[in-house]
């Protein structure tokens, strides 16, 4: 069907049509801009989200356990999942409403179209023969009216003769202009006629038949960016079906023993269980020992005054410090000392100690690395001159040598360390008892290698406090570990060093 034909007299409706049709792909273009910034606040939503949960440790102190590596993945893929939301916006912006917009102001210059002059200018012809028209009857009813008085006049006897030839003249003349409004009217009707004809027939369908094209573009544009506008989504598909994919195989990745096996391998201390402990006799000790063994019988209490601290005046014990400090097997130190790691019980030590050796290494390969590099820019430097000074790089080198030399006597020192921990703890023999304590303050032990103790409790001493503020003792039931030196009242055997020593 034509609009040209089928529609010749509704100008005014399809002009109405038109507008109403670039107005729906600006309500659409709107509607899509909307849609889009969903999306981009979605996505913004979902890297926050992720930000937020991510890790704020560094790489070395990532934790191992697979429940947490699986719980980063699906992080990184939720990540992933985001960048994907982003890109059906952006592809939305500038395939869908970017097209829309720029397609909306081609529509709307094109359909400042020429059927409204067309229909002025057909207005304007109409005018001009109805004005001619009119004029044509407003003559003859004139030329009429000077007829009937020239007869009139022409009858009556008692008429002069110069107001009968006066009336003849006025009536010739009406006649006269009558004729020319007539000849007027005449031209101007063929001339209307002629382009009424034209308009309705060559005009109107021209003008309808693009308005009619211009419509089923715009509806056939609708139409493509409907599809654009799933497209932009389902292009992501694959690949949020791949983080979706990767988040299922993460949560496939968590495996119990494994974990288990990691909280072993971290907190296990390294010391043997305890064998059948035999019967000592300690009545004849205990009867030496009160006549002579101990120093002092002052109260607890009162021990800071002796020189032995007390819970108020001991720095590890939790009642010495306020809110706001730290103590002993409390929160982990903001600065732990990297030069033994006294601190740690003996296997932890054994552990740090390692890894201390292993960072300097890789801070070493560095070095070496730099310095090959140095070397290698100065012999080109060397061999063309032109590209830079080899001496200028001398100082960089020297120093770089330096830093060599001064990780390796850093390796070495660890190394040493560790090797003489290692002999140390290599006897599978059980150690001998050389004293007892007695506990001053109950000690909760949770950290692998240390010992639980109550208050007032009696443990055997295996090995004195070597300078880290730790003392290794065994329970009567056998069970062995370290505890903190300021905690215990310690009576070391004659015997055992040759005096009594007391701690």
């Amino acid at each position: 069907m034509s609009w040209g034909t089928e529609l010749w007299d509704q100008f005014e409706n399809l002009d109405k049509h038109t507008q109403w049709g670039i107005d729906f792909l600006e309500r659409y273009a709107k509607f899509v801009k909307e849609r889009l910034e969903i999306e981009q606040n979605y996505a913004k939503q979902l890297r926050n989200l992720v930000k937020k949960y991510c890790p704020k440790r560094s790489k070395d102190e990532e934790p191992r356990f697979t429940s947490c590596l699986s719980f980063y993945s699906i992080l990184n893929e939720l990540n992933d999942y985001a960048g994907q939301r982003e890109v059906v916006a952006e592809e939305m912006a500038h395939k869908v409403y970017g097209e829309l917009m720029r397609y909306g102001q081609d529509l709307k210059a094109e359909r400042k179209h020429e059927g409204r002059k067309a229909q002025q200018y057909l207005d304007h012809c109409w005018k001009q023969m109805d004005n001619s028209k009119r004029k044509f009857e407003r003559e003859c009813k004139e030329a009429e009216k000077s007829q009937v008085t020239y007869e009139r006049l022409d009858n009556d006897i008692n008429a002069t003769k110069s107001e009968v030839e006066k009336a003849k003249a006025q009536f010739y003349l009406r006649t006269h202009m009558a004729d020319e409004s007539k000849n007027e009217y005449a031209a101007q009707l063929q001339n209307f006629n002629a382009e009424q004809w034209k308009h309705f027939n060559n005009s109107i369908p021209n003008i309808f038949k693009n308005l009619q094209d211009m419509d089923e573009r715009r509806t056939v544009k609708l139409g493509e960016t409907y599809r654009s506008f799933a497209e932009a989504e389902r292009r992501v598909v694959p690949i949020i079906s791949k983080c979706l994919e990767g988040m299922v195989s993460a949560a496939k990745a968590v495996d119990e023993r494994r974990d288990s096996a990691i909280v072993v391998e971290s907190f296990k201390s390294g010391f043997e269980p305890p064998g059948d402990f035999p019967f000592e006799d300690f009545s004849q000790n205990l009867s030496r020992t009160g006549l002579d063994g101990s120093i002092s019988n002052t109260p607890k209490g009162d021990r800071d005054r002796d020189g032995v601290p007390g819970p108020r005046s001991d720095p590890k014990h939790p009642m010495s410090r306020t809110k706001n400090k730290l103590w002993l097997f409390g929160k982990k130190p903001k600065a732990p000392s990297l030069e033994d790691f006294s601190h740690l019980p003996p296997e932890q030590r054994r552990k740090r100690l390692q890894q201390r050796i292993d960072e300097l290494n890789k801070e070493l390969q560095k070095e070496m690395d730099q310095r090959d590099a140095l070397n290698k820019m100065k012999d080109v430097y060397e061999k063309n001159p032109q590209m830079g000074d080899p001496n200028s790089l001398q100082p960089k080198i020297s120093e770089t040598i330096c830093n060599m030399e001064k990780l390796r006597s850093e390796i070495h020192k660890n190394e040493v360390k560790k090797r003489d921990f290692d002999d140390e703890f290599d006897d599978d023999d059980p150690l001998p008892v050389i004293g007892h304590c007695k506990a001053l303050y109950s000690f909760d032990g949770q950290n692998e290698g240390t010992l639980v103790m109550k208050e007032d409790e009696v443990l055997y001493i295996i090995e004195e406090d070597k300078g880290d503020g730790w003392t290794r003792a065994r329970k009567q039931s056998g069970e062995e570990g370290y505890v903190p030196t300021s905690y215990v009242e310690i009576t070391m055997e004659k015997n055992s060093k040759g005096a009594v020593t007391y701690i």
